[in-house]
């Protein structure tokens, strides 16, 4: 579990200097400190036994499961690394691209095992195989619900529909059979015949698979002492369709205890207040112990529909789906593969940090390229949000911001720049990788991470961050990043110790509500700390953001503050030639800053984004590796031409973004 925590290294934070942004006063304290490539989120022995905790007979969150209570616990709560969407061979799409992974194989992977990936010789040897880093604290195989029976009664023998005209165009033409089958299935939301009368052949075949994925994620299940993995059985709700783009969520159990079949679109229909119906009636309402939450993710293509009403397309929320809802959609996945999902550079928005990794939908006819719409990102729902809390009495877009990859190779945590290997799907399909130049559409990217705040590496702690929201998405690497508001933290948080003791004790983490504005507090106080991802992957921070969302007389507003860091050093760069780092950052930021602008009488979330020191984006290292030099024309090989266009970025600033902080007026 090779991860980072602010909690290490706080013996060496120094106050360095007090400065102001704006109107916006903020102490900032930094240090530099080497940091082993493989640190863990784990104190220094120095102060082990303080921070560590003998497990309480009382926990904060109820244990629904058995298992052995975990060595290491803190109330404290520490970062874990992980990837909740991820598609296998069992999946359709995934499968039409020559991915033969299993579920069992993608855990073993996500744990540091090595794996083989297409494309395969005529002896079924993968030609390529690829190896976390570092492994993942924990991971969820989100296989399509859609098709799952399916595919597998075209690919076993002897089963019911198996030597039928579609499973025949599936093994002969897998490619032509994705677009025909997910054609029948978004087009007349009906299934094929050969799943017989009720559809019990292809019910059944799904029932294989579904208890396929509970059992890998059973045996990958770290329930010993060590903690060392935790899985969660999961799937992927989609529905895709015309004037609708994306409407995708997955979906995440709390434990073992599930309904009998994934709930997928061909039971539901394509609109998600089905969906949560079915998850009341099947799980929360109809077995007990059953508990699980839903993400929706690549809003920056659904064409304004995973922010608008669930129950009728393109309609504003409406009482009766807000709080089903606000219960359920407890998390977003703000960025992926298929592109970030935070914000949009469009008219009235001047936050060049909108601009990172914008990705066009090329791959689904009909659905075209989205446009840069404010409605289909993050942001803006947390806006409109604040808006219609007050006719709904609940705030429907209340969630939290987490990253994942998206992969449809059975990768899960795949992120690295360097090398990066595509994750097929959307991308460009794996069969053809080693076809010369890049390895995946340019304008795709290797998707990001997960990032839980618990106080044990096991299912109810992880599952409670969860739902609390108590959670962080990176662009891939592995920063550490924690948020607090409140009313009455000073200096001293960042300078008298471990800031998370006082970040707990008088406010509320990310995620959280802030408390009633006691008599005599002006405005709210944040408390803000990162420090940089350790491994040679990440590189040093170059500042922190708050971001701050209102209404003001009707009208939702934004405003982006730099509170610590943003003086990056003019030697701090990228020789983009050799993708070679140059220059000294920061490892650590602590910062306490006061919203000199509230209004208590208006609603607001605010939000912490984390920016890195640049890098060189995958494309260009893919270009230093391919050995391009632009000066010299026989070096630049086929498929390479775009290497020395202004054609792709050359660099990235890395990012984690928080889940939001909101304050509520008193009624």
């Amino acid at each position: 579990m090779n991860r980072t925590n602010i909690l290490t290294g706080v013996a060496f934070i120094v106050v360095l200097s007090a400065s102001s942004t704006g109107a916006a006063k903020a102490l900032e304290t930094t240090a530099r400190t080497s940091a082993p490539p493989n640190a863990r989120s784990a104190p220094s022995s120095t102060d082990q036994a303080e921070f560590f905790s003998n497990r309480p007979a009382s926990l904060p969150y109820k244990m629904t499961e058995a298992r052995d209570p975990c060595a290491e616990w803190t109330k404290l709560r520490r970062p874990f690394f992980g990837d909740l969407h991820v598609h296998t061979a069992r999946s359709q799409d995934a499968s039409t691209q020559d991915t033969r992974v299993s579920p069992a194989d993608a855990y073993r992977f996500a744990r540091g095992a090595r794996l083989g990936i297409q494309p395969f010789d005529e002896e079924d040897n993968a030609l390529r195989s690829v190896q976390l880093a570092r492994p993942l604290d924990f991971a969820a195989v989100t296989d399509h619900a859609n098709q799952i029976g399916e595919v597998h009664i075209c690919q076993t023998p002897g089963l019911p529909g198996h030597d039928s005209m579609v499973c025949r165009l599936y093994r002969r033409y897998p490619r032509v059979a994705f677009y025909v089958m997910n054609a029948r299935y978004s087009l007349f939301q009906s299934r094929w015949g050969f799943c017989g009368d009720d559809s019990e052949h292809c019910l059944a075949a799904a029932g294989v698979v579904w208890n396929e994925h509970r059992r890998a994620a059973e045996s990958a299940y770290d329930r010993s002492d060590r903690c060392e993995f935790t899985t969660f059985v999961a799937y992927e709700w989609t529905a895709a369709i015309e004037g609708a783009g994306h409407l995708h969520r997955n979906v995440i159990f709390r434990n073992e205890r599930v309904p009998a079949l994934p709930i997928s679109v061909m039971e539901t229909g394509p609109m998600a207040i089905n969906l949560w119906s079915r998850l009341d009636d099947e799980c929360r309402d109809g077995q007990e112990g059953c508990e699980s939450l839903t993400i929706p993710h690549n809003s920056n293509w659904s064409k304004g529909s995973i922010f608008s009403s669930a129950v009728r397309l393109h309609d504003e929320i409406h009482p009766g789906e807000a709080a089903i809802r606000a219960r359920y959609d407890r998390l977003v996945e703000v960025m992926q593969h298929k592109g970030e999902s935070e914000c949009a550079l469009v008219p009235g928005v001047t936050d060049e940090g909108c601009l990172f990794e914008k990705a066009p939908n090329t791959h689904n006819p009909g659905f075209g390229k989205p446009e840069l719409e404010a409605i289909n990102f993050s942001r803006d729902a947390l806006k409109r949000g604040l808006a219609l809390e007050p006719d709904l009495a609940t705030n429907p877009f209340k969630f939290g911001l987490i990253g994942s990859t998206d992969t449809h190779l059975g990768t899960p945590g795949l992120v690295m720049e360097r090398g990066f290997q595509g994750h097929g799907g959307a991308g460009k399909p794996s069969t053809e990788a080693l076809s010369g130049g890049f390895r995946d559409v340019t304008t795709l990217n290797p998707g990001g991470l997960a990032v839980l705040w618990a106080e044990e590496n096991a299912r109810d702690a992880l599952f409670e961050s969860m739902r609390r929201r108590e959670a962080y998405g990176t662009s891939g690497t592995r920063p550490t990043l924690r948020f607090f508001g409140g009313w009455d933290y000073g200096p001293e948080a960042c300078t008298s110790g471990d800031p998370a003791v006082v970040g707990y004790a008088r406010g509320v983490p990310m995620g959280g509500d802030l408390h009633a504005r006691p008599e005599g507090a002006d405005s709210p106080t944040f408390l803000v700390a990162a420090s940089r991802d350790p491994h040679p992957n990440g590189a040093d921070l170059d500042r922190i953001e708050i971001v701050k969302g209102w209404i003001e007389d009707g009208v939702a507003r934004e405003q982006v503050l730099t509170v610590a860091g943003g003086n990056r050093s003019e030697n701090v760069g990228v020789d983009v030639s050799t993708c070679e780092r140059q220059g000294v950052g920061r490892t650590h930021f602590c910062s306490v800053w006061q919203d000199p602008a509230f209004d208590a009488a208006q609603s607001a979330f605010y939000y912490a984004r984390l920016l890195e020191n640049p890098s060189c984006r995958w494309t260009q290292w893919a270009c230093v590796d391919a050995g391009v030099r632009c000066d010299d024309p026989e070096t630049i090989a086929e498929g390479f031409e775009a290497c020395c266009t202004d054609e792709l970025p050359k660099t990235i600033q890395e990012r984690a973004w928080s889940s939001p902080i909101w304050y509520t007026p008193a009624p």
